[in-house]
C-alpha cells in the first residue's frame, strides 16, 4: 500500500507537468485516494475485482453515472500509467468499462432572444457606465467566439490582434488557439478598452482585458452572474455562460459552418464532442418542420 501511495504522488506530479487542470488533479487525487483507502480497509490488492467492488459500493451509496464515470476514468488513467512505467505487471483496469452517460441536448438560446439581449446591453453601455461596458464586452465575446468563461477571464490586452480581429485563447491543458471575432464584438471591445477600462484601471491593475469596478481582473463567478442575469430575461430563464457557448456552436452549424471548423473554435480534442451540436440543429429543424409544414 505504501508503494501505491508513492505511485500516486508521482502520478499527480506528471499530471501537473502535462498541464492538466488543477480541478482535474484534485478530483483524480480524491478518487484514487478513496480507492486506496477501500483496498486498505478490505485488505484487497489492486486488481479488477477490487476496483469493481469499490465502484459497486459507491453505486449502491447513490452515486450518479457521471460520478462513477469520473472515478472510473481516474482509476483507468492511474493503473495504465503504472503499467506503462513497469510499476505493475499488468493494467488491472484495462477491461473496466465506464458507465454510459445519458447526454441531454444542451440548452440553446434563440438568435432572436440573444439579439434582444445584446440590443438592451448596448443601450446601457454608455461612456458614463463602465460596468455596463464591461458586461456588454464580456457577453459579446462569449457568444462571438464560443470560448469558455474561464478562457475569457484569462484574456489579457496582449491577446487581442485588433487588425486581424483575432483573440489568442489559452484553453484546457494550456493549449492555445486563435479565435476570430466579428464587427459587433470588435465594437464592444473598442468601447470597453477606450471608454470603460481607463475609468476603473488602477496602478495595481494587471494586463487583464476585463476589469471589475475595483480595477482587478474579473473572475469566473462574476462573469457567470453577468450572463445569468442577462439570459434570465429570455425564454430559457437564468442560464450560465456555457449556454452562450452552446448557442454559438449551434447557430454556426445552423448557418452552414463546417463541423471541424466548429471543433477548432470550441477547442474540442475530439470531433465526437462537437457532434452533439449537430443533434441540436436536427432537433430544431424537426421542430420547425412540424410547426410549419402543412403535411407534418
Amino acid at each position: 500500500m505504501q508503494n501505491l501511495n508513492q505511485d500516486l504522488v508521482q502520478f499527480l506530479e506528471q499530471l501537473k507537468a502535462r498541464g492538466v487542470s488543477a480541478n482535474t488533479q484534485k478530483a483524480y487525487n480524491s478518487d484514487i485516494n478513496d480507492l486506496l483507502t477501500f483496498l486498505l480497509d478490505t485488505k484487497q490488492l489492486l486488481d479488477l475485482e477490487a476496483i469493481r467492488s469499490w465502484l459497486y459500493r459507491i453505486s449502491e451509496a447513490g452515486a450518479s453515472k457521471a460520478t462513477l464515470a469520473r472515478k472510473t476514468s481516474a482509476i483507468k488513467s492511474f493503473t495504465a500509467w503504472r503499467a506503462d512505467l513497469g510499476l505493475a505487471d499488468q493494467d488491472p483496469a484495462l477491461r473496466l468499462r465506464s458507465p454510459k452517460l445519458d447526454r441531454p441536448l444542451p440548452k440553446v438560446a434563440s438568435e432572436i432572444s440573444l439579439a434582444e439581449v445584446f440590443d438592451r446591453m448596448l443601450f446601457q453601455a454608455t461612456a458614463d457606465n463602465p460596468v455596463a461596458l464591461m458586461n456588454h464586452c464580456a457577453v459579446e465575446l462569449l457568444y462571438a467566439t464560443g470560448m469558455r468563461v474561464s478562457e475569457l477571464a484569462g484574456l489579457d490586452l496582449s491577446d487581442i490582434d485588433h487588425e486581424r480581429q483575432l483573440l489568442r485563447v489559452t484553453g484546457k491543458g494550456n493549449k492555445q488557439r486563435m479565435l476570430p471575432y466579428g464587427l459587433r464584438a470588435k465594437d464592444a471591445i473598442d468601447r470597453w478598452v477606450g471608454l470603460g477600462r481607463p475609468v476603473v484601471e488602477i496602478p495595481t491593475s494587471s494586463n487583464a482585458l476585463l476589469l471589475s469596478s475595483r480595477g482587478g481582473r474579473v473572475g469566473v463567478r462574476q462573469l457567470y452572474d453577468v450572463v445569468a442575469n442577462q439570459l434570465a430575461t429570455t425564454t430559457l430563464g437564468s442560464a450560465g455562460p456555457h449556454t452562450l457557448r452552446h448557442s454559438a456552436a449551434t447557430h454556426l452549424l445552423d448557418h452552414g459552418a463546417d463541423l471541424r471548423a466548429v471543433q477548432e473554435i470550441l477547442g474540442h480534442a475530439s470531433l465526437t464532442t462537437t457532434q452533439i451540436y449537430t443533434h441540436v440543429s436536427v432537433e430544431r429543424l424537426r421542430s420547425s418542420f412540424e410547426q410549419a409544414h402543412p403535411r407534418a
